[in-house]
């Protein structure tokens, strides 16, 4: 729980996400039972009960701030981890109230994950759950006629907030009238709930994202100074073990190794860039990996010009992002994506699908006309197969080899983008705004 003074409102915004600790306050009352100890120190997952530990947290958070006496204007909840203090803030702490001055905002990072809970285990709030077990509230729709019928945190979050925020307006849009709501399509097609749906693009921090000043880098650079990033290149280079030749465009991908990540596009991104003469590098993991380890352990051992690298590194990750030609993010879909632009801020062009945040941020060089963001810094499609994907690969690849001053310019040109939360931020803020007047 934390709590922000956003420009024009006072005391604070007060923001509920998920968090490594829980606020030490008495566990709501139910004949005795005790939160599990949480093991192992992780926010997502673990060896415990990650629901039972988030339906505690958040009456916890709203527990706190009665007892402390404090009203905050907004109360800002992020995905199904925080989504029940919606349902307890009008059910248990304001029921029926009009008073309130505070005022309930979720946002959605990911419409995949839910929060499926059952009846009897939102009882870990202090609270059962069978008032919410209805349609209009906070009934999962899928188990309708199952026993027992289930409750979803999600769509309860999003009954019971004041507004709701995804985080890009593409994926918004994909939400209200795509397929990206998925079995919450009937939810969203309320009017009432439409109506308070917005759309805010993420930005990326950009003091620990920043080239200029990144310790973790060899060198240095920036779009004054683009000199060092060459000098990253060769870096990886050797310290990979690939052939070192600056001539080469080197092609990254930094990405969870998931289904929605288009792991098979990641697949043909690797053999096309190959082929074409490129290098490849790939760091990643995830219950998609295996076919990664085979490519890493068999095809590709020792390879001049391909590294896969089945882990998590802060650091190369850096290394990665500062070193590439070219970043390949072939998402099936995503809300908003930050691996484009952490790629734009280090000087690197962007090869998307375009969907979600990623329509919102890249923009293909070979397009015409104005975009909503900026000047052109990529390159992008639209299907699923791989036909789509070699067509934006094979011509970022074509401009590398064959216009390198053009491609400097480029890069040049994406390190100086803003991608950073200041317009994100006053976007939220007027709707702040707009939520605490209403």
């Amino acid at each position: 729980m934390g709590w922000g003074d956003a420009r024009g409102f006072s005391p604070y915004i007060c923001v509920l996400g998920a968090c490594p600790g829980l606020p030490r306050v008495p566990a709501p009352p139910r004949g005795g039972h005790q939160l599990q100890h949480l093991p192992g120190g992780k926010i997502y997952g673990g060896s415990y009960n990650e629901m039972e530990a988030y339906l505690y947290f958040c009456r916890a958070c709203l527990e706190y701030l009665r007892v402390s006496n404090q009203h905050p204007h907004i109360l800002q909840l992020h995905d199904w981890h925080a989504a029940a203090a919606a349902l307890l803030f009008w059910e248990v702490y304001n029921p029926g109230a009009t008073s309130s001055r505070t005022r309930v905002m979720l946002t959605i990072h990911n419409m995949d994950n839910t929060g499926e809970c059952r009846q009897d285990e939102f009882f870990f709030t202090g609270m059962p759950g069978e008032p919410f077990a209805s349609i209009d509230k906070a009934l999962d729709e899928r188990t309708i006629g199952h026993n027992p019928e289930r409750l979803n945190l999600m769509k309860g979050g999003i009954v019971y907030s004041n507004a709701i925020t995804t985080v890009s307006p593409t994926y918004a849009n994909e939400v209200l009238n795509g397929g990206a709501a998925g079995w919450l399509r009937s939810t969203f097609a309320r009017d009432e709930l439409r109506s308070k749906f917005y759309g805010i693009l993420n930005g990326i921090d950009i003091e620990e994202w920043d080239p200029a000043t990144d310790p973790l880098l060899p060198a240095n650079f920036d779009a004054e100074r683009p000199g060092g990033k060459a000098l990253c290149k060769k870096f990886l280079q050797q310290g990979l073990g690939l052939a070192v030749d600056e001539d080469k465009p080197l092609v990254a991908v930094v990405s969870r190794l998931v289904p929605q990540k288009g792991i098979h596009l990641i697949k043909a991104a690797l053999f096309r860039t190959v082929e074409r003469g490129g290098q490849f590098v790939l760091l990643g993991s995830g219950h998609s990996d295996p076919v990664f380890r085979s490519l890493a352990d068999g095809q590709f051992k020792d390879h001049p010009d391909c590294r896969l690298k089945i882990m998590y590194s802060e650091r190369l990750a850096h290394q990665i992002y500062a070193a590439a030609d070219v970043v390949v993010v072939p998402s099936m879909f995503e809300p908003c994506g930050l691996t484009q632009m952490i790629a734009l801020r280090y000087g690197a062009v962007p090869v998307v699908r375009r969907t979600g945040g990623l329509a919102d941020t890249v923009f293909d060089v070979d397009g015409s006309g104005a975009t909503p963001a900026g000047p052109r810094n990529g390159y992008t499609f639209d299907g699923v197969d791989e036909s789509s994907l070699y067509g934006a690969l094979d011509r970022a690849l074509q401009l590398y080899k064959q216009q390198p001053s053009r491609w400097s310019s480029l890069s040049r040109d994406n390190m100086r983008l803003d991608v950073s939360w200041a317009k994100s931020a006053k976007s939220y803020v007027d709707v702040y705004r707009s939520v605490a007047a209403a």
